[in-house]
């Protein structure tokens, strides 16, 4: 009988030499350590409350923590080198020195705070730009061989609303992963990510057509990031907030996974975790 999960091939990252495997999904969870995110902004900008939450979604879970200084909702004021790490620099050190295993992201477009945390022990750097608004970021993540993590966009988030014109959306942002994977194995770095950016310079009508055809992303045979959590997208739609938006934001990764996705990033790691065991049980009986 036919049925409609995607089964992915076989996929890895070399993460510090050793190989990580993607075979089964992952979760990865967020940590905002900023005031003004737009779900938790000012719950983790101290260090007892980002190591107590960090420590929590290990203990859920999670097979990545996400750190972030600078907030990318629409509008979002943009930081300064100095000013993201100086918020940045305290929360990787210290949660590097608590939980030496763990394996970090950071959430950064410059490439001059990914070189400085790198440096700090950091695994992977996740850049919303995909490497375009900061033109030697590409050179950094080459340089260090980091798993690099592309996600679309257009424009900053003060004016990515403002850019919402496409001729056909899916095929758009393949065009655009697919042209930034070329030049990053040209470079020398294998190790990709990628990631449709929801909500990053799309409506709400275009933030589904994309989960809709999330299937077609397979084809350039990278791992797939999905990032919903509690997201417009979701709690417009149900006429709700972010808050209320766990149950949206679980059928939605549910079908992120039925439809290929190898990462769910989000800021609920116990039922993100839940919803990736339940899938493996389905796909378990399909095989």
């Amino acid at each position: 009988m036919k049925n409609n999960i995607i089964f992915n091939k076989s996929k890895h990252l070399n993460i510090k030499g050793l190989l990580y495997s993607l075979e089964t999904p992952k979760v990865m969870g967020i940590l905002n350590i900023t005031d003004d995110s737009f779900y938790d902004g000012g719950k983790y900008n101290k260090i007892d409350n980002w190591l107590r939450r960090a420590d929590e979604m290990i203990i859920e879970g999670a097979d990545f923590i996400d750190i972030g200084a600078q907030s990318s909702r629409p509008g979002a004021k943009e930081l300064g080198f100095d000013e993201e790490l100086k918020v940045l620099l305290p929360a990787v050190k210290s949660i590097r020195q608590n939980f030496p295993s763990a394996i970090l992201s950071v959430d950064t477009w410059q490439s001059k705070v990914a070189e400085k945390i790198i440096d700090e022990g950091v695994d992977i750097i996740n850049d919303i730009s995909g490497g375009t608004f900061d033109n030697n970021m590409f050179n950094v993540v080459v340089k260090y061989q980091v798993p690099y993590i592309i996600m679309h966009t257009q424009g900053k988030p003060i004016v990515m609303q403002n850019n919402i014109n496409y001729n056909d959306i899916v095929q758009d942002i393949i065009f655009f992963l697919s042209a930034q994977i070329n030049k990053l194995n040209k470079l020398g770095l294998s190790d990709i990510i990628i990631d449709p950016g929801f909500g990053f310079a799309k409506t709400l009508e275009q933030n589904y057509q994309i989960l809709n055809s999330l299937e077609h992303f397979l084809f350039l045979e990278a791992p797939i990031l999905v990032g919903i959590s509690r997201k417009s997208m979701i709690y417009k739609v149900l006429d709700t907030s972010a808050e209320k938006a766990l149950a949206g934001t679980i059928a939605l990764n549910t079908i992120a996974l039925q439809k290929g996705a190898d990462i769910l990033r989000v800021h609920d790691v116990k039922e993100a975790k839940d919803s990736v065991n339940l899938f493996l049980k389905l796909k378990s009986v399909i095989k």
